[in-house]
């Protein structure tokens, strides 16, 4: 036996597991860039299909509508002839998100950063838990307590703005049932906390722990490391969990249709009864409309539409305006 020989060419390596034909391989990720392409272009279908569709039944309304569709303070789509516009519902949708938005975003990063860098486990867990049981709770209920309980006992809140901060007329009460849009807000706010919550505390737990750990050593206080770590790393989930809940927001129907007086005047303060939302409008009026009042109905679900577009467009130019965001 030539030992030269062998030791040239090394000793035998084990031997390469068996696997799938390339060409089997191959078509599986064919099917599967197959399967996630046509997923992507019928979803845009979809989308441009929606878009078609409010605008063909908007357009007839608007052909019919005797009053201007954007200042006109009036919704009377079934009159002869009709006249509608959607000057109080666009004011109320925007104005009770943005104070659900400032309500609840602060207050739900506190509670995201208490369970994922405060609680201990045996307490975390029970409270994670509680908080993603309630954003599954359906609106109606919401509104039900809200009507309930909430607005008899936001009396004492709105005397207590009323007499710090009436001054100003936006914050003036003036006695009456608390069903404005200033409540709206404040339900909206607890609808869209458990949802703003689950998602920052998802992403501050994917912090890197080298981080913190290299701030610790470094001296830093726990507020300093999150501060300094964790709050930088998951800005960007944070806007995206913010803009989830004001989708949410923006759109929420039955716990704004069960609280809300609806009326199309825009009071001077912002705890007046009366307002109104392009959800709660179409939710409240669609059964008894007629063609053309229908058609109105969804000429305002198109420009409901077209504001959540350029409300997840704008966050999406948020995020990318820092490199590190989108890499």
């Amino acid at each position: 036996m030539d030992i030269s020989s062998t030791t040239a060419a090394g000793p035998p390596g084990p031997a390469a597991p068996a696997g799938r034909p390339k060409s089997a391989a191959r078509a599986g990720d064919r099917v599967f860039l197959a399967l996630s392409r046509g997923s992507g272009i019928l979803l845009l279908v979809i989308m441009a299909a929606i878009a078609v569709f409010l605008t063909v039944r908007a357009a007839n309304a608007l052909s019919h509508d005797h009053g201007n569709f954007f200042t006109t303070f009036e919704w009377n789509a079934n009159a002869t002839p009709p006249v509608f516009g959607i000057a109080v519902l666009a004011f109320g949708t925007v104005v009770s998100s943005l104070i659900a938005m400032v309500i609840a975003v602060p207050v739900a990063i506190g509670v995201a950063l208490f369970i994922s860098h405060y609680a201990p486990r045996r307490l975390a867990t029970p409270v994670a838990y509680v908080i993603d049981l309630l954003a599954a709770v359906p609106s109606i209920v919401y509104g039900l307590w809200g009507a309930l309980f909430l607005v008899p006992h936001l009396g004492g809140l709105y005397s207590w703005l009323d007499d710090y901060f009436g001054w100003t007329g936006v914050l003036a009460y003036h006695d009456g049932a608390a069903r404005s849009l200033f409540t709206i807000g404040i339900l909206l706010a607890i609808m869209i906390l458990p949802i703003v919550t689950s998602v920052s505390r998802e992403v501050f737990l994917q912090a890197p722990k080298m981080h913190e750990e290299a701030a610790l050593a470094l001296g830093a206080t726990r507020w300093e490391v999150i501060r300094m770590s964790v709050l930088p790393f998951g800005r960007s989930g944070v806007i995206s969990a913010s803009m989830l809940g004001l989708g949410r927001a923006l759109g929420e129907t039955m716990a704004v249709a069960t609280v809300l007086s609806p009326s199309f005047l825009i009071g001077k303060s912002l705890l007046d009864p009366g307002g109104g939302t392009f959800a709660q409008n179409i939710a409240s009026s669609f059964k008894e409309s007629g063609e053309i009042g229908k058609d109105a109905l969804i000429a305002s679900g198109l420009v409901l539409f077209l504001l959540t577009l350029l409300v997840n467009g704008a966050a999406r130019m948020i995020i990318a305006r820092r490199k590190e965001y989108s890499e």
